[in-house]
């Protein structure tokens, strides 16, 4: 039985990271790092093992416990490049995990699924992927730096299909350098086209400490922007795809489960090295965080000090993630997750309720907040 995350706080997600790529793209600043012929997978594998065993003896028995099922709600192998990780190291992970009935996520680059079989990543337990094909033009793929091209993102969701897999995501990134309205939208049709069960349509921006910061490209100016994200929108819905939070598209009933968790304030594990998690026990919040370095992470995967969520940045934390939900989420949810009353933000609330920025009955933004997000979040701090 699949709970969902927004409505059912016994939900609980786990988050596995893969820190290696064959190499690094320029916009990226996820904790990656390139694959080299000396990295000792099976050591990596270890310390994984290590790092679960150690996380599930001293927060994960008791809340999965607490789950339906005692099984995870939903798994997420991300990266990096976790697709690049041999399937019978993931199969033996797997085996160590509770996972019946879990919706599980492989992010997989189109550029590395000649390394391996599909249907041995199914063996081991993936049911749902995530095709990393940016976009479907190959000057683009090349400006951002990306192993693939088009022919080969075709390629691994034909392969996915034949395997088995009926539950696939299309990343896909929009205001490219030099791009059109048409060249974007070309990018979704063909998307759209393939029918993927869900689609994440998410703007390039330029983050710190990345190439991009150093040698930035020409990105297209507000006014295409704006045109561009009102037209990708309108296809994406008249496709039947559904916006369900910022960037997330979904045919009916496909929704990620995984990061549903993650915009809803419920919990997760984080395994692998610079994964994240939260963890509520009692009427307090923990966050964890391993070393960000593959070589340092492997050297003491067991070492975790769980650090605690004060209470003035809980309510925050909440709405940063909740109101990217375009739904949101129940008031009383906000009090369950936070163990906050929801009348330590009411007089705010209602202020934003008044601009027409947020609904009066509910956690979520109105049409106008949600273009308007980062604004609504400085009023709530």
């Amino acid at each position: 039985m699949l709970i969902d995350p927004r409505t059912d706080s016994r939900a609980l997600g786990l988050y596995v990271h893969f820190p290696w790529c064959i190499k690094k793209c320029p916009y990226c600043d996820f904790n990656s790092h390139p694959l080299k012929e000396t990295t000792d997978q099976a050591a990596y594998l270890e310390a994984l093992l290590s790092d679960w065993q150690h996380q599930y003896d001293i927060l994960g028995q008791k809340r999965l416990a607490e789950t339906p099922s005692e099984n995870f709600t939903s798994i997420f192998f991300g990266g990096g490049t976790p697709s690049l990780f041999k399937p019978d190291h993931l199969h033996r992970l797997m085996r160590e995990i509770p996972h019946r009935e879990a919706e599980t996520t492989l992010e997989v680059n189109p550029g590395s699924t000649e390394y391996f079989r599909f249907e041995d990543y199914q063996a081991a337990g993936i049911n749902r992927l995530s095709i990393g094909a940016q976009s479907f033009s190959n000057t683009q793929l090349a400006a951002l730096g990306r192993v693939h091209q088009m022919h080969e993102t075709l390629q691994a969701f034909e392969r996915a299909r034949h395997a088995g897999f009926d539950n696939i995501n299309f990343d896909l990134m929009w205001g490219l350098p030099g791009q059109t309205v048409t060249g974007a939208l070309a990018d979704l049709q063909q998307a759209i086209a393939l029918s993927p069960e869900h689609i994440s349509w998410y703007q390039l921006t330029i983050e710190a400490k990345t190439e991009f910061a150093r040698r930035p490209p020409l990105l297209p100016k507000d006014g295409f922007l704006q045109d561009i994200e009102a037209a990708g929108l309108a296809l994406l819905a008249d496709a039947g795809f559904e916006r369900y939070e910022v960037s997330a598209f979904a045919k009916p009933d496909r929704q990620c489960k995984h990061n549903l968790t993650y915009w809803s304030f419920a919990d997760y594990l984080g395994i692998g090295a610079g994964a994240h998690g939260k963890i509520s026990v009692d009427d307090r919040i923990l966050r964890t965080q391993r070393p960000s370095q593959p070589r340092l992470y492997q050297q003491d995967p067991k070492t975790i000090a769980p650090a605690q969520v004060n209470p003035e940045q809980r309510g925050l934390e909440f709405m940063m993630n909740a109101l990217r939900l375009i739904d949101g989420v129940e008031q009383s949810i906000f009090e369950e997750r936070t163990h906050m009353p929801w009348h330590s933000i009411e007089t705010v609330w209602q202020e934003l309720v008044t601009q027409g920025l947020v609904a009066a009955d509910r956690c979520a933004t109105t049409p106008l907040g949600l273009r308007y997000l980062d604004s609504v979040l400085e009023r709530l701090l």
